[in-house]
């Protein structure tokens, strides 16, 4: 074997193999090898097995929910504590001023950033199936939160009116009764949220983030992106626009930021670009120097700290009107009970915030989970979200899961379990009750700039499309179109959008699939198709046509169209050309004009052969009086005949449908399959299937497949079976020409055109019109 791991053509004991084995069809391959019937098992027994308790049961099952049970006992205290603090450490300080930061797209004070830094982190550790996740808020969630948040509780329903003591009223806006309902929205939102995560990992539905495709989560994300940057670039110049939410809100905010870009303080502006500059510059070192730097550096911390002593020295609120942060709760609050009467209002958005959340977190730790061996079950992970976000709804949080910058520096920085987590939240827990008055000073600015840098990956995935486009263009398609969508109707209805356009490529794909004939690689059993292949050559009188997908309503027509273009024929208009032409046969017969023997048609040299007018003209029924006779007529289909009727050559006598890559018919599927074998049959074109697996034929059974003429001698395990059966058939056929149609003509008169007719709609088959 060659070190690449493939097989050396080189090697003899590669060079070939030969097989002897008898040729099977369906029917005689289960003759020989009887199926083995498997045991099902009733709904009784399974409900009695479920609802089964043993003390092994009992115990995988608390582990199973309680994940803390299975890997504490297995701490490596002296392997793994030192490193899980240090991880800790950097993490937490990392958690702490990106909880602030994107508390602002929240809508929501920034100190409540810091509770939702720390409380998820709590129940995580218990029920949680990643060692690596740093749980917290993340960008994209806390846009929408913050979107969602600012519909429901705009700064026009705060609007109060401030008497100066003239005859004119000021107005203004109630920021502390604003800042209350919002938080209230948020807290609220973020229970409901928990509450689906939860309910949706009880029932197992894990496999519903299956259908965010990494295409649509890359677009969905970079327009997210797209969209954080949007609301934090007015931060940065400390600019007041209206807050805009639903289909354009980015667009009139960008046209209301250009407005007034006259007011930009030129303080906040300075602090946050140079706050960009140097966090971008300083990830960069990071990520090149990432083996030899033992702990990346903690630039965001760093950058705050001097930000916020510079604003206290130069006190830039007083002298330069700077955003600053000014208020932030110092300590716990305690537990307040959430709105419950605005889970109607929030039904949708949640359901949204819900999936995508849990996606993000799912793809991060799955990336996590391969790189250091371990596995993380999809649907504990929904309960272990679901429990986190409603135990910190009650503590004034908005909604968590996971953010990559956090994440990927509690893995670098040797962060082992999610000890490293817990200590986080420690470093978080310090900050809250001893950090809140010192960092009152800092700038809005600031924080906004932190967001917009750690945003530079998610904006890196646009070089995916170029390699999308390559690779495939319908993934290209899905992500370019969510992105689209996201940044012009809202992230909500983008995402649904962006689901909905996916799901409709995936139907497209199976309504319209590809298919191909193939031919037969000389000496072998190989079959592949003689347009991509040279040297591949078609069985005599036999076509073999491969569909490559399941075949269902949807597709049927397009099933019947990919027959006709590779048979080069129409069955069903064959036989009605036929049918027309035996007619006309028939009628010279009756007036004497042609002679049917049992070697063929025979024309009457006295006679006049009126037989050879125009296709197009109109039958004549008149009734001829001739005397009773059964006569025989065979007529060579293929050879000249004696009446001007343009019938089709048919230049195959069978047919092979290789089913292998079909995974499922239903019942439409079957029907129209066994009127094809009826139309094929009419015409002299035996019609057989190869390969089709196990569960199909049992369709097939159940839909009641089978006649008279419909065997499961046609079905054959694969299709160089059915191709030497054919051969063999054809070998021990008579000299008889096969496509010679044989009809007994009662000289009584009868219209056979009625009597055919009759038969065809008997039969369920469609005659077409000339």
């Amino acid at each position: 074997m060659a070190a690449s791991g493939r097989l050396d053509p080189e090697l003899p004991e590669y060079r070939n193999y030969v097989v002897s084995r008898p040729v099977y069809s369906e029917l005689s391959f289960l003759e020989q090898y009887e199926r083995q019937l498997r045991e099902r098992r009733t709904v009784r027994d399974k409900l009695a097995k479920c609802c089964s308790c043993s003390r092994k049961r009992t115990v995988r099952l608390l582990k199973s929910f309680f994940p803390i049970l299975e890997w504490l006992p297995k701490y490596r205290v002296k392997e793994w504590l030192l490193s899980d603090t240090i991880s800790g450490i950097s993490t937490g300080f990392v958690a702490t001023l990106q909880g602030m930061a994107y508390a602002l797209l929240a809508a929501i004070p920034v100190g409540y950033g810091l509770y939702s830094a720390f409380f998820p982190i709590l129940t995580y550790f218990i029920f949680g199936t990643s060692r690596h996740l740093s749980i917290g808020p993340f960008p994209v969630v806390s846009l929408m939160v913050g979107s969602f948040v600012l519909s429901m509780a705009p700064d026009e329903h705060f609007i109060i009116m401030n008497s100066n003591g003239t005859e004119h009223n000021v107005t203004g806006i109630d920021f502390a009764a604003r800042d209350a309902q919002r938080v209230l929205i948020a807290s609220t939102l973020t229970v409901l949220v928990g509450i689906i995560q939860l309910v949706l990992g009880g029932l197992q539905i894990g496999f519903i983030v299956r259908y965010l495709a990494d295409p649509l989560v890359g677009g969905f994300t970079t327009a997210a992106a797209f969209q954080v940057l949007v609301s934090q670039v007015k931060i940065v110049l400390n600019i007041s626009t209206k807050n805009y939410n639903g289909v354009l809100s980015i667009i009139y905010t960008l046209v209301e930021i250009f407005e007034n870009i006259g007011s930009t303080n030129i303080a906040d502006l300075v602090a946050g670009l140079l706050t960009i500059i140097i966090c971008m510059v300083v990830k960069e070192i990071n990520d090149r120097f990432k083996h030899k730097i033992p702990v990346p550096i903690p630039i965001e911390v760093i950058v705050t700290i001097v930000a916020t002593a510079i604003s206290y020295g130069v006190d830039l609120e007083k002298k330069y009107n700077a955003g600053i942060v000014k208020s932030i709760p110092r300590g716990f609050l305690p537990p307040a009970v959430p709105s419950v009467n605005l889970f109607s209002q929030m039904a949708t958005a949640s359901f949204s915030i819900a999936v995508v959340a849990y996606a993000i977190a799912v793809s991060v730790g799955k990336v996590y989970a391969t790189k250091y061996d371990y596995t993380i079950d999809g649907n504990q992970e929904f309960i272990a979200f679901g429990i986190s976000n409603i135990f910190s709804g009650f503590f004034s949080c908005f909604v968590a899961t996971t953010a990559l910058s956090r994440t990927a520096v509690q893995e670098s920085t040797g962060g082992k379990t999610q000890v490293a987590g817990l200590i986080s939240a420690l470093i978080v827990m310090v900050a809250i009750l001893a950090l809140g008055k010192l960092l009152e000073p800092l700038q809005k600015s600031v924080l906004a700039a932190v967001v917009i840098a750690n945003l530079k990956g998610m904006f890196m995935q646009i070089s995916d499309v170029p390699r999308l486009w390559r690779q495939n263009k319908i993934d290209a398609i899905i992500w370019v179109f969510t992105c689209i969508t996201s940044i012009i109707l809202g992230l909500d209805l983008g995402l649904l959008c962006g689901l909905l356009f996916g799901l409709l490529t995936v139907v497209l794909r199976v309504q319209f699939p590809s298919w191909n004939d193939l031919g037969n690689v000389p000496g072998t059993d190989l079959y592949k198709s003689p347009k991509d292949y040279k040297n591949v050559d078609e069985p005599e009188g036999v076509k073999i046509v491969s569909f490559h997908s399941p075949i269902f309503y949807g597709n049927i027509d397009g099933f019947k169209k990919c027959l006709k273009s590779t048979v080069g024929f129409d069955a069903v208009r064959v036989y009605n050309k036929r049918l027309k032409a035996l007619r006309k046969i028939q009628k010279l017969v009756k007036k004497g004009q042609l002679r049917a023997t049992k070697n063929g048609i025979v024309s009457d040299a006295c006679a006049i052969n009126q037989g050879f007018e125009p296709d197009e003209d109109p039958e004549d029924p008149e009734d001829l009086d001739i005397p009773t006779k059964e006569v025989e007529i065979r007529v060579d289909w293929n050879s000249e005949l004696p009446v001007k009727v343009n019938v089709p050559k048919v230049p195959i006598h069978s047919l092979i449908l290789d089913f292998g890559a079909v995974s499922f018919l239903d019942i439409v599927a079957v029907k129209s399959l066994r009127m094809i074998v009826k139309e094929f049959q009419r015409i002299d074109v035996n019609v057989y299937f190869a390969s089709l697996k196990d569960h199909v034929i049992a369709k097939l059974e159940q839909c009641g497949f089978y006649e008279d003429n419909i065997i499961k001698d046609m079905f054959f395990l694969t299709v160089h079976d059915a191709v030497l059966y054919i051969q063999s058939q054809m070998k021990t056929q008579t000299a008889e020409d096969p496509i010679l149609e044989k009809i007994h003509l009662i000289q009584e008169y009868k219209d056979p055109l009625e009597l055919m007719d009759r038969e065809m709609i008997e039969d369920g088959l469609d005659v077409q019109d000339e």
